[in-house]
């Protein structure tokens, strides 16, 4: 039988990681498209329009946890406590006596509301297991603040080093175990679910760093799922690199890009200048990660598709051939499918709470990529570590530890290590997702299965079911149920037979 993770086996329980690998690393774009890897930072206001059937089925009650500050040492002041905020949705659930299941999201880097209105899987299948369902907030994200507030608790490195994985995966083992208890549950059975960074929370294997997964995979799969919906619309994104830095240049051509692209008086010159080309690789990333087959509003409030509707507004043969009346339309897709803007405002906001992973991204949580102009349809990129390094003590007095995830949770040799050492793991992977090259493509054994959407994107299994949903979607929350019903069946016959012993 599984434990709640392969590093805190605190708890007995069922494990399930339903998981697109990866996150986004917030360290500032350069210009150039010289990066450390994608960010989100000019995602604008999508944390407040909730997509409409969230909003009616995300049921759950708010409380909070006396969570301790620090799990891995014992010297006085590890024993500051913080209150860590979860949700919770006992509605459906059978009760401790019958040993009904709790199905826990481990929350990622952000609001857990945003997560949970956004996980609505795991409402969907409540009511036939009996389960609760609990969303547990990520420290130093959210509400779950440290030293009594976000201010406090990001003043400098001495109080955001204690923001890590491990940390948080110790503070999700602590507040289930006392929630067990605290409910006569000790023999109710737990299914961890994750998704992205949230997946990695809950013990999936990480193949993004140390080189394990080839550098270039990420934009890869962007360029390809481009590509995919128009040979055209990525030769029109891949040329116009250039033709922005050459505009950005020069006055004149700042000017007539901000009249262009219609972007806000607000933003000044230079700062057009220096973010532009960051703002538009930002909308093609997202848009392909979360290229749901419904509309959607996730990072984004965004059509069915997106990714093809932004090669519309570049194919479109009423529409205009220039470039920068496509770059508009494609930017109006992602940026503005609700129609509120009347102009855009390039400047970065962080409306889902995700601030803290810029200093992840400058400790543990290290992503090498790069970009191969033969393969991808952005400027040709390095990852160089030195930069890395000098950036991060810049801003944090800090260096990063590039081999610290696969040190100490593993990484190399994966299928060897699964195989012999986990169980009870669903990996979901969407091949449009640029997450997916980092995720676990293959079954490993009986209970440590792969489940592979060609047509899929960012967990979109987790997304609540539609009317539209199409029928391989379907087919694999199906197989998940199925696979879960297994796990438990099996876990409820074990605990019967050691009684009889």
């Amino acid at each position: 039988m599984a434990v709640y993770s392969a590093i805190h086996g605190l708890l007995c329980v069922v494990i399930l990681i339903l998981v697109s690998i990866g996150t986004s690393e917030s360290v500032p774009l350069k210009s150039s498209l010289i990066r450390f890897s994608p960010t989100r930072k000019w995602n604008r206001g999508a944390a407040t329009v909730l997509a409409s059937a969230s909003v009616s089925a995300a049921k759950y009650d708010v409380r909070y946890y006396t969570q301790i500050l620090d799990h891995f040492s014992f010297v006085p002041e590890s024993y500051q406590t913080f209150q860590q905020k979860y949700l919770i949705n006992s509605d459906h659930w059978g009760g401790a006596s019958a040993k009904s299941p709790i199905f826990v999201y481990t929350g990622n880097e952000g609001f857990i509301e945003w997560f949970t209105e956004n996980t609505g899987f795991m409402f969907d299948i409540a009511p036939q297991f009996k389960a609760m369902l609990v969303f547990i907030e990520h420290r130093f994200y959210g509400h779950s603040m440290p030293f009594g507030s976000q201010k406090a608790a990001y003043s400098n490195s001495s109080t955001l080093g204690f923001l890590s994985s491990a940390q948080a995966l110790a503070d999700f083992a602590t507040l289930i175990t006392d929630l067990k208890k605290n409910l006569s549950a000790e023999d109710s059975p737990v299914v961890v679910f994750g998704g992205s960074y949230g997946g990695i929370s809950s013990s999936a294997p990480i193949l993004y760093f140390d080189n394990i997964t080839p550098i270039g995979s990420f934009d890869d799969t962007v360029s390809e799922d481009f590509r995919s919906e128009s040979e055209n619309c990525f030769k029109v994104i891949k040329g116009s690199w250039n033709v922005i830095d050459e505009m950005t240049s020069t006055p004149e051509g700042l000017k007539s890009l901000r009249k262009a692209l219609r972007i806000c008086k607000s933003n000044s010159d230079n700062y057009i200048a220096g973010n532009l080309a960051g703002w538009l690789y930002d909308a093609y990333y997202t848009a392909a990660m979360t290229d749901y087959p419904v509309a959607a509003n996730f990072v984004q409030p965004l059509p069915a598709y997106p990714v093809k509707q932004m090669c519309k507004a570049i194919d479109n043969p009423s529409g205009s051939t220039d470039l920068l009346s496509q770059l508009y339309g494609v930017a109006n897709v992602y940026y503005n499918y609700t129609g509120r803007s009347s102009c855009f405002d390039i400047r970065p906001s962080d409306p889902h709470g995700e601030d803290g992973w810029q200093f992840q991204a400058c400790t543990e949580m290290v992503m090498p990529m790069a970009d191969d102009p033969k393969k991808s349809m952005f400027p040709n990129s390095t990852f160089d570590y030195q930069e890395r390094v000098d950036s991060c003590e810049s801003a944090y007095g800090v260096q990063p530890r590039r081999h610290w995830i696969t040190t100490q949770y593993g990484g190399h040799h994966i299928k060897r290590v699964l195989k012999n050492f986990a169980s009870n793991i669903i990996f979901f992977n969407g091949l449009r997702d640029p997450w997916s090259g980092g995720g676990v493509l293959e079954d490993i054994n009986e209970s440590v299965v792969a489940i592979v959407a060609k047509e899929g994107a960012h967990h979109v299994d987790f997304r609540f079911a539609t009317k539209d949903d199409p029928q391989w979607l379907k087919d694999a929350r199906t197989k998940e149920i199925s696979i879960i019903k297994s796990w438990l069946q099996q876990y409820y016959m074990e605990l019967q037979n050691s009684s009889l012993i």
